[in-house]
């Protein structure tokens, strides 16, 4: 366990029941929605390679105008 960690679990366990609760359901949601961002990233490489390939065939057809944000 880091330092930092340590630290903040023991200013956590000097807090109420009810607030540590709290914070424990926050980091466990937290940590939770990380896996299954990781997990729909890594499912999703194929789909995201195909739009890339098709991005880059545009630009070599000439489909696609560069334009700054004022032009928009």
């Amino acid at each position: 366990m880091t330092q930092l960690l340590d630290d903040v679990i023991k200013k956590i366990t000097q807090l109420p029941d009810a607030e540590q609760d709290a914070l424990a359901a926050l980091l466990i949601d937290e940590l939770e929605d990380e896996q299954r961002w990781d997990e729909s990233f890594a499912k999703s490489q194929d789909k995201l390679a195909a739009m890339s390939a098709k991005v880059d065939e545009d630009v070599r057809a000439g489909r696609v105008t560069d334009i700054g944000i004022d032009e928009l």
